[in-house]
């Protein structure tokens, strides 16, 4: 029989306990305290040739028991083969104990004892085969449930993982887009201006290059901020006084870490619909802060521009804006395990909000 496998080591330690436990208790109901060691010591004699072959054919229960799980035969067919397995193990036992019995005391003293307890014993033995291979299906069917649970989750982290790499790709070419076309109209109006640019969007495009490894990339708050700046400055050039940005940042949530390219797409959104539209412009207010209950870090991203009604954010089919919104929902929705969040706080005529809250380990 070939030696149990490290990962069964816990079996086999459970089996050997519920075995000494089994031949202490059947030692316990043999012995006469009361009559001195004599009767303790028959007892432990009958415990020991009795026990010993069923302790060791439980063992051989293992892998029958594995390959009847294992395999695609049917109800009728796997209780007949455990009720011939169990006819076996009945067989097996009266054997052994002959074969003992025949060696210590003869042939005709074991063949008495066989014939005298031929039935009963017969009995226990499909009786112990019954709960010894219930334990081991009970224990395959527990291993199986665990690996598919494993399986289950490997799967759906393996999906997340996928879904937020197609989030993160589609923030990058939108943003790339867009910075594209103000360098074009910034080349024809002031060959200046766009060089300085120029030099910007290569800092830009540094940084997006740089987190675009995975979608589990955590960035310093401070590089973002540092990439929004150029971001800003870019746009400034084309909207000029027209953009107008409030910072509000705490100096000491400048460490923390968020996923890249996380504010960007909201201020561009407010450039988009509340500040390029209209000819005074508009305010972007931008803010960090330490989150006074839970340390995470709060974020905010809003305008001062028309807002709207939330039934409006509702996507709908063939819709394409607030591409980076939508994203970013989406991308908080499966991010950290659901703590992060995402709210959005808007109205006609009082602008448009959107908080962050990014938990920090």
């Amino acid at each position: 029989m070939t030696p149990p496998r490290p990962r069964n080591r816990r079996l086999w330690l459970s089996y050997a306990g519920a075995c000494a436990l089994a031949w202490c208790l059947f030692v316990l109901a043999g012995s006469e305290f009361d009559r001195g060691l004599d009767p303790f010591w028959l007892a432990v004699y009958q415990a020991t040739t009795m026990l010993w072959a069923p302790m060791l054919l439980g063992v051989a229960v293992w892998p029958l028991a594995g390959r009847l799980h294992a395999g695609d035969a049917g109800p009728a067919a796997t209780a007949l083969a455990h009720a011939l397995a169990a006819l076996a193990f009945s067989v097996l036992w009266q054997a052994g104990e002959f074969a003992v019995n025949a060696t210590l005391f003869g042939a005709d003293h074991a063949g008495a004892v066989l014939l005298a307890g031929l039935l009963w014993r017969s009995v226990w033995g499909l009786v112990v085969y019954a709960t010894i291979a219930t334990a081991f299906t009970a224990v395959l069917q527990a291993r199986a449930a665990r690996s598919a649970a494993i399986a289950a989750a490997q799967a759906e982290s393996a999906l997340a993982k996928a879904e937020l790499s197609a989030i993160s790709g589609k923030l990058n070419p939108h943003f790339l887009f867009n910075t594209l076309n103000t360098l074009i109209a910034l080349t024809r109006k002031d060959p200046a201006g766009a060089e300085a640019a120029l030099l910007k969007f290569a800092s830009m495009l540094r940084y997006v290059l740089d987190t675009k490894r995975g979608a589990e990339d955590r960035v310093l708050l401070s590089d973002e901020i540092d990439f929004l700046r150029d971001y800003l400055a870019l746009e400034a050039l084309r909207l000029g006084t027209r953009l107008r940005v409030d910072w509000q940042l705490e100096e000491r949530v400048l460490a923390d870490e968020l996923p890249p390219l996380t504010l960007q797409p909201l201020v561009e959104n407010s450039i988009l619909h509340a500040v390029a539209p209209r000819k005074g412009g508009g305010c972007v207010t931008i803010t960090a802060r330490r989150n006074a209950l839970n340390h995470g870090l709060d974020l905010a991203v809003a305008d001062d521009g028309p807002g709207c009604e939330p039934e409006a954010l509702e996507p709908r089919p063939g819709q394409r804006r607030g591409v980076g919104l939508a994203a970013l929902r989406k991308r908080f929705a499966l991010d950290y395990d659901g703590q992060a969040r995402l709210r959005i706080h808007t109205a006609p005529g009082a602008g448009f909000r959107v908080d962050l809250f990014i938990p920090q380990v």
